[in-house]
């Protein structure tokens, strides 16, 4: 069901999209060089593609467990403590990015009903924060799989 997580999804669409940025921006800077016009558009996109990047980034970071933690602490607390700071930072952040998902379909929600649009390019505004849901999700899923392939292979 899932097979198309296992692979390199993060990488792939994350690859995609920063090569679209550095090509609008490197666009950009030629443009404004080499004349007295700028893409005012250019911005608007690549700054929103940032965000996307930074949530595809953190998505990648926990399947691949190199997520921020302080390991000195973590392997001197005994294994019963262990258990416990890794349960606890398990729901810490799927509680984080359960809000996250939730405020952004909201979100997402509310720019579909009240029609707004970007400013420069005018597309709705839903494109630019429609994947901030799903690539929340993307990251819960993430840290479960984590977590499943951790508690299988007692790697906590």
């Amino acid at each position: 069901m899932f097979a198309f997580l296992n692979r390199h999804f993060e990488e792939v669409l994350g690859g995609i999209i920063l090569a679209i940025m550095v090509t609008i921006a490197f666009l950009n800077v030629i443009v404004r060089y080499c004349t007295t016009f700028s893409f005012a558009w250019s911005e608007e996109l690549t700054t929103n593609l940032f965000v996307w990047i930074v949530l595809l980034g953190t998505s990648c970071a926990f399947r691949n467990e190199a997520n921020l933690c302080v390991g000195v602490f973590y392997a001197k607390l005994p294994k019963y403590l262990r258990y416990f700071a890794y349960g606890l930072m398990l729901l810490l952040t799927i509680t984080f990015f359960g809000f996250l998902c939730y405020l952004g379909f909201l979100e997402v929600c509310d720019e579909i009903e009240l029609e707004r649009v970007s400013d420069s390019l005018e597309l709705p505004y839903w494109i630019y924060s429609g994947p901030v849901p799903l690539f929340s999700l993307l990251i819960i899923v993430r840290l479960l799989q984590r977590a499943y392939s951790d508690l299988r292979t007692k790697n906590i």
